[in-house]
């Protein structure tokens, strides 16, 4: 089984089990840029520069991606955890 190491926060790759790395990658690539996303949207939500319909429709479209998110974390049997990567000198991913 591929996992994330818990010592190291690397990614264990094993050949046989190739799908759950490569979700486990797409899932932590979602998950950063899901965060961003967020932090924009707080941004302009603070700065006034939304509608009230923009709003509104803002925080459903990213409560429905993290609803979405913990469904396929569930599939691949993957927590919170193991999106964060070990990125080496760079520090943890999220």
């Amino acid at each position: 089984m591929q996992q994330v190491n818990p010592t190291s926060g690397k990614i264990n790759l094993d050949p046989d089990n190739a799908e759950h790395g490569l979700a486990q990658l797409v899932l932590t690539v979602i998950e950063l840029l899901r965060q961003i996303v967020e932090r924009h949207a707080i941004r302009r939500v603070e700065g006034g520069t939304l509608s009230d319909v923009e709003i509104e429709n803002l925080g459903e479209a990213l409560m429905n991606l993290e609803e979405k998110m913990e469904e396929l974390k569930e599939i691949f049997g993957l927590d919170a955890e193991d999106l964060n990567i070990d990125l080496g000198p760079l520090g943890s991913l999220l």
